[in-house]
């Protein structure tokens, strides 16, 4: 029952990786889009893209840290008391991402948009950073099983920084990746070809900084190294696969399956650090059997997500069907 919930939970994970983290990339493409004129055009179509949905996305957070601290409370309290500094400011920068955004809509004099987008764009780069050093944490097993870890260097190793990096050129992939499909749907060949450059752009960095991250794993996790080089391998094979075709349709100016083939990519390659870990929750030194909740928990917890599967999930798929249709574009 444990490995059932920890596969809701990473479903959760997944779900953030794809919606959240193509906002926090649209977010990326926002700070680097030039200045106020230059920028107009490229900061218009995010607006509209994300406007609709980037509340929505954050259910999926919601859900994962639900799903965590009732499933699996003693690593709640581990990974919190250790790495309280990146998810404090996680947390923070969501915060000032959805209150530059939202004022940067309504101030009507160009220096307070320039203060408010630069707030937005900013804190949409340092939070997946936050994300993917948290992430790198605990599967490099820097997060005691009984909490009060390191405060500082539990996030700031090799393979926190990897996670880090790595979480911030994926998100700025995806996005670019959806922006390009979203200015062409928009007719606008002008944009279309400044995301794709840009999605082609952010995906070599993404290929370039996975490999490199082989020999960062090789040297400071080894055992998730071994565990990604064997049973994980297959979803990684699948995730450069998919990442390249994207990358090979980008170039050629087809859009056909875009989005499907770069959401696939990112997810298989999550699933992989899933794979890898697996049956450890935290490093090499907390099992999932050992840090879950009693199993009565765990069967509400099951009935839950069932619950929500039935009543949430159709509510978000539509939105997010009405969002890709342009359905929603007036009201963004």
């Amino acid at each position: 029952m444990s490995d059932a919930i920890s596969v809701l939970l990473f479903i959760g994970v997944i779900a953030y990786a794809l919606f959240g983290g193509a906002d926090f990339g649209a977010g990326f493409w926002d700070l680097t889009a030039g200045g106020a004129a230059r920028g107009s055009k490229p900061r218009h179509l995010i607006d509209v893209s994300i406007g609709p949905v980037w509340e929505a996305n954050h259910t999926w957070l919601i859900y994962c840290l639900v799903m965590l601290w009732s499933a699996f409370p003693t690593a709640f309290v581990a990974i919190t008391t250790t790495l309280y500094i990146p998810l404090g400011l996680a947390a923070l920068g969501i915060v000032l991402r959805g209150a530059g955004f939202a004022f940067r809509k309504a101030s009507m004099r160009t220096p307070e948009q320039r203060i408010y987008g630069a707030t937005f764009a900013v804190s949409s780069v340092l939070t997946p950073y936050c994300f993917g050093s948290v992430a790198g944490a605990i599967a490099s097993g820097r997060v005691p099983a009984g909490g009060n870890g390191d405060p500082v260097s539990s996030w700031n190793n090799p393979t926190s920084v990897l996670g880090g990096v790595l979480a911030v050129s994926v998100c700025a992939y995806l996005a670019a990746v959806y922006l390009t499909v979203a200015a062409r749907q928009n007719q606008s060949p002008p944009l279309e070809a400044w995301f794709r450059h840009r999605a082609l752009l952010a995906g070599a960095v993404t290929g370039v900084v996975s490999l490199a991250g082989i020999f960062v794993l090789h040297a400071d996790s080894p055992r998730l190294f071994s565990q990604l080089s064997q049973r994980g391998l297959p979803l990684l094979i699948i995730s450069a696969l998919s990442g390249a075709i994207s990358l090979l349709l980008l170039r050629s100016k087809k859009p056909v399956a875009l989005r499907a083939l770069a959401a696939l990519a990112v997810a298989t390659v999550v699933c992989g650090w899933g794979v890898a870990q697996y049956p450890f929750l935290l490093g090499t030194h907390l099992r999932i059997a050992e840090a879950a909740a009693p199993t009565p928990t765990l069967w509400v917890l099951a009935s839950v997500a069932g619950a929500a599967a039935v009543l949430i999930a159709p509510s978000l798929a539509a939105l997010y069907i009405l969002q890709n249709r342009g359905r929603l574009e007036t009201r963004a």
